[in-house]
């Protein structure tokens, strides 16, 4: 039987308690040292950063993936150590602990009924990357093709949904917290969404329905499913080369930054407005950056990776989501409260301060609504958060109130991510012009890439 590290739920469970102890205590800690007139150091909060990377890294699954969320969303901490943080952390995406060799051969073995060597021209035991849920292997097919083998580890299905477990005990806490939050119908999205990831032929089939809509795109680049080599545990995809985007955000210059900052941004947005599809997992482990002369304009395409947390809105869902949209464009604070009503955020029978809640939204959705050009901060970012998740915020008495339609649960962590990546990269730009030509009919192209989307898309003469 294939070695596993995972733990029994209880184990796993007391795990959790005591990271989030230690994190307290170091939090407190800091707090302490602040108060005092002594600020801590790097090298304390590098010590805490090191410690999640050591419990969450070695129990993989839910756990390792919040870590993974930690190393690029801009924490409510001191702007200076937020690099301490990322850095450390980002090795939860890119060089967590590996499984071992035969632990990984014996999945495929199982997969497949046949050794590794006998599905593939060539195998590469040594893992490119090594994630929350699996790992990925470089592999060579028989007709020459390069590709990559996403290999599940051994028990971490079991694990996951231990995890998940173990979230549900704090179901009565989170009413106490928030009283009018759905509980139920929020933890069946989660399940269901992490059952999509926890089995590959969803994600594959999740990835092919992107790479057939993005197919011949001119700056997108959505790597394509060998179809017939997927299974529950494994997943087989076109190998891309690119610069990953940590790398990147480290070497390129500003023009540089900004095409991939506006590409980004297009790929998020554009799949919701024209195909009600979005990627709910914005970590930037899942960006390849091409060399120039892979995009139809000659600069470098983006390649996006890792389908395993895939959304896809209902028709009256997506209404109701533009019907918020267009209300907090408007300034139109009555029909924002009332859309918001018929979208499940707001029950009916709560008594709340509106202008409070009107601000918050308004808030979310800045980098749309405020003068153009906006600039993508880590400030801004840390304040979105901040918004939501500090009892001293001005939102906290109203936002315990809401109710969060089991939908956005997704579209809310691609918000924090995608905040944060587009402020790494310092992205400057016309960001209400670009999402309006996903929403609008009669919006023209904003700038050089949405002529080229619009060529491709069909509804534009240049």
């Amino acid at each position: 039987m294939a070695r596993s590290n995972l733990g029994g739920r209880w184990n796993r469970g007391a795990r959790l308690a005591r990271t989030g102890l230690r994190g307290a205590t170091g939090v407190a800690g800091a707090s302490a040292r602040r108060l005092a007139g002594r600020e801590p150091s790097d090298a304390h909060h590098a010590e805490m950063a090191e410690y999640l990377v050591e419990v969450l890294g070695d129990m993989k699954g839910a756990a390792m993936k919040l870590g993974q969320l930690l190393s690029f969303v801009d924490l409510d901490v001191p702007p200076e150590v937020r690099s301490v943080y990322h850095e450390v952390l980002a090795s939860l995406r890119d060089n967590a602990p590996a499984f071992d060799e035969d632990a990984i051969l014996e999945v495929l073995e199982e997969e497949y009924g046949a050794p590794a060597d006998a599905v593939f021209a060539s195998f590469d035991p040594a893992p490119l990357a090594a994630a929350s849920i699996g790992q990925v292997h470089a592999a060579k097919l028989d007709d020459g093709r390069e590709v990559v083998v996403k290999v599940q580890y051994p028990g971490v299905a079991e694990a996951v949904r231990a995890d998940l477990r173990n979230a549900e005990s704090f179901a009565p806490l989170a009413r106490f917290i928030s009283p009018n939050q759905e509980i139920e119908p929020l933890l069946d999205e989660l399940r269901e969404r992490i059952d999509d990831e926890l089995d590959y032929e969803h994600e594959a089939q999740y990835q092919r329905a992107f790479a057939d809509r993005y197919a011949d795109h001119p700056f997108i680049r959505v790597p394509d499913i060998v179809g017939d080599l997927c299974r529950r545990r494994v997943l087989v995809a076109e190998r891309v080369q690119g610069q990953r985007f940590d790398r990147f955000v480290q070497e390129a210059d500003p023009d540089q930054c900004q095409r991939v900052a506006e590409i980004i941004f297009r790929y998020a947005f554009g799949s919701i407005g024209r195909f009600r599809l979005f990627n709910g997992d914005p970590h930037p482990g899942n960006y390849l950056i091409e060399e120039p002369g892979t995009a139809a304009d000659g600069g470098s395409r983006v390649a996006f990776l890792d389908y395993g947390s895939v959304k896809m809105f209902t028709r009256e869902r997506y209404a109701s989501m533009r019907a918020v949209e267009r209300a907090l464009s408007d300034g139109d604070r009555d029909s924002a409260i009332s859309a918001l009503q018929d979208a499940g955020f707001l029950p009916r029978n709560a008594v709340v301060d509106e202008q409070v809640v009107y601000d918050w939204f308004r808030l979310y959705t800045r980098p749309v609504l405020a003068e153009q050009p906006f600039c993508f901060t880590s400030e801004y970012a840390a304040e979105v958060i901040r918004s939501t998740t500090d009892p001293r915020s001005r939102y906290a008495d109203v936002l315990r109130k809401l109710n969060l339609p089991p939908d956005y649960l997704l579209l809310n962590r691609i918000q924090w991510g995608l905040n944060s990546v587009l402020a790494r990269l310092e992205a400057c730009n016309d960001w209400r012009s670009i999402r309006d030509e996903y929403i609008r009919e009669d919006a023209r192209p904003a700038t050089a890439l949405g002529e080229l989307d619009a060529a491709w898309w069909g509804g534009y003469e240049a």
